[in-house]
């Protein structure tokens, strides 16, 4: 049986960091690493060697995940690590974002989740890992992140949940709630909102989060927090009631909800016309 791992958002930031790192490991044999651009797949195997195996998909189209299992099924293979890295954000309020845009958010972030792991559980020895990324965001309400906020309180209450259920087969599943990384997902968060994220507090880089969540995953940890700050956040968060420690971001990121953006006559917040 070939010993695999499989990383989704592979080509860059965090999801890179893992794959130099799990290529490093003898006892896997292939990577397969997965994102949306198959010329950055290609440049990534270049630079990482023949242990990568590209595979173009986007994680939000479920019928591709199931061909994923396909794949699987006529392979003689061992899922050793999962890792679902890839996801994104939007800095801003409701109302800049489509219903297209918030339903694939949705889908990109959970859905993905919850599909690569049903799909790869059934080929995961005893000793395999699960390592779902979620973020500092999981933590508490997060007002213009509520959507990003919300759907990595998912990520991080299902990984929880599920490591226990998965504690009779022997596979760990970690959650890890890393801060702000210097990463690309700023670039596509940041739309020009009237309200949004600005001011990023504690900001890391993603080699250091990623050598910690494996670390954390082999030693059987079911949740992984890099960092002073963001351990301080997470204590906060258990500690103050979410309307308090939802006022404190607000004040950190110097947003006033009641003041109305200047462009409110003609952006997203207007009623659409009836035709």
């Amino acid at each position: 049986m070939k010993r695999i791992a499989i990383i989704t958002g592979a080509s860059s930031g965090l999801g890179r960091e893992f794959v130099k790192i799990l290529k490093e490991k003898s006892e896997i044999e292939e990577i397969w690493a997965i994102a949306r651009h198959q010329d950055k797949l290609d440049k990534l195997k270049k630079q990482m060697g023949r242990k990568i195996r590209p595979i173009s998909m986007d994680i939000a189209d479920l019928a591709r995940i199931e061909d994923l299992g396909t794949m699987l099924a006529e392979n003689e293979i061992e899922v050793r690590y999962l890792i679902n890295n890839a996801g994104y954000a939007k800095f801003c309020s409701y109302g800049d974002l489509s219903v297209t845009e918030s339903v694939d958010m949705i889908n990109v972030n959970i859905s993905g989740v919850v599909a690569m792991g049903l799909v790869c559980i059934p080929y995961m020895p005893r000793g395999s890992h699960i390592i779902n990324i979620a973020s500092q965001a999981a933590f508490q309400p997060l007002p213009y992140q509520n959507l990003y906020s919300s759907t990595k309180a998912f990520v991080r209450n299902y990984t929880r949940a599920l490591n226990v259920e998965l504690k009779d087969r022997g596979i760990t599943a970690t959650a890890v709630c890393p801060g702000w990384l210097k990463t690309r997902l700023y670039d596509r968060a940041n739309i020009g909102a009237a309200k949004a994220t600005r001011r990023f507090c504690g900001m890391t880089t993603p080699d250091k989060v990623a050598r910690k969540a494996v670390a954390d995953a082999d030693r059987g940890r079911d949740i992984s927090i890099y960092s002073f700050y963001v351990n301080f956040c997470h204590i906060g968060a258990k500690l103050l009631p979410q309307r308090v420690m939802m006022k404190l971001w607000l004040c950190q990121q110097r947003i006033n909800p009641c003041a109305r953006p200047k462009s409110e006559n003609n952006n997203s917040y207007s009623r659409p016309s009836q035709q």
